[in-house]
């Protein structure tokens, strides 16, 4: 029974782990207090603003930002997020 719940535990934590670790999201206020170092852009036919979100992290942590900001989004049938990286 034990081992049960141990196999989900450790899914759950290295889930929470993972998006500790995860560059976020910040508004224009909190940016100004940070360095700017370039910006990354997701487009998605049909995209879903969690997946956008998840795809901009990802792509934020592989440049050693932080944190990102979104200056850009476009939605509909298509969706385009652009966002300014910080560290």
């Amino acid at each position: 029974m034990k081992r049960n719940l141990i196999i989900p535990t450790l899914g759950l934590a290295s889930l929470i782990s993972f998006s500790a670790s995860a560059a976020t999201l910040v508004n224009s206020e909190q940016a100004s207090n940070l360095q700017p170092m370039g910006s990354v852009s997701v487009s998605q036919v049909a995209g879903v603003p969690m997946d956008i979100r998840q795809e901009l992290s990802a792509k934020a942590d592989q440049a050693g930002a932080s944190s990102y900001r979104i200056v850009e989004a476009r939605t509909g049938d298509y969706t385009h997020v652009t966002a300014e990286l910080y560290k």
